[in-house]
């Protein structure tokens, strides 16, 4: 079971404001492009979002549901990702002070992933988590203590639009 942690340097509402976003999912999840709500509201329990994942020109929709939600600090996820199966993901925000402390939890549930879920995959989910709980921090304004405000996923999806208009 991959589990990570991550010290954001922002509130616990404003990484929870992010998360509850499911336009915004794209922007912290690693490998998923475009993404927006398919059904119910987002984050309520059985909402989905829809997104992309791109594996070099291709593109495969996915969809994500919510099993469990206590707003404001527990998200848990049913990632369903066709032919691999479905996986659980858990995000926890817990107050640190003056700022939050995320715990990122995935694993396989069913499906290809489940059976081929060993010691290399796990280290890959930790790889791809702390990517993502970085990506996370960014997009809610903590630049890691190196004094300057990176581009967040909302900007540069803004200039990308801007773009291929």
């Amino acid at each position: 079971m991959a589990v990570r942690h991550h010290l954001i340097k922002a509130a616990p509402e404003t990484v929870w404001d992010l998360l509850a976003d499911g336009n915004r999912y794209a922007e912290w999840v690693v490998g998923t492009g475009a993404s927006h709500p398919k059904s119910g509201r987002w984050p309520e329990e059985n909402s989905s979002i829809a997104y992309e994942v791109w594996v070099g020109p291709l593109r495969f929709g996915n969809e994500t549901i919510v099993r469990r939600c206590q707003e404001g600090s527990v998200l848990e996820l049913e990632i369903l990702a066709g032919h691999l199966g479905t996986a659980r993901f858990a995000i926890e925000l817990r107050p640190w002070g003056e700022h939050c402390l995320v715990i990122a939890d995935e694993h396989p549930l069913q499906g290809a992933g489940a059976v081929l879920h060993n010691v290399g995959v796990e280290a890959l989910i930790q790889l791809r988590h702390r990517s993502m709980l970085a990506r996370l921090a960014r997009c809610c304004g903590d630049d890691g203590g190196r004094g300057h405000r990176r581009t967040t996923g909302r900007q540069a999806r803004d200039v990308r639009r801007a773009h291929d208009a």
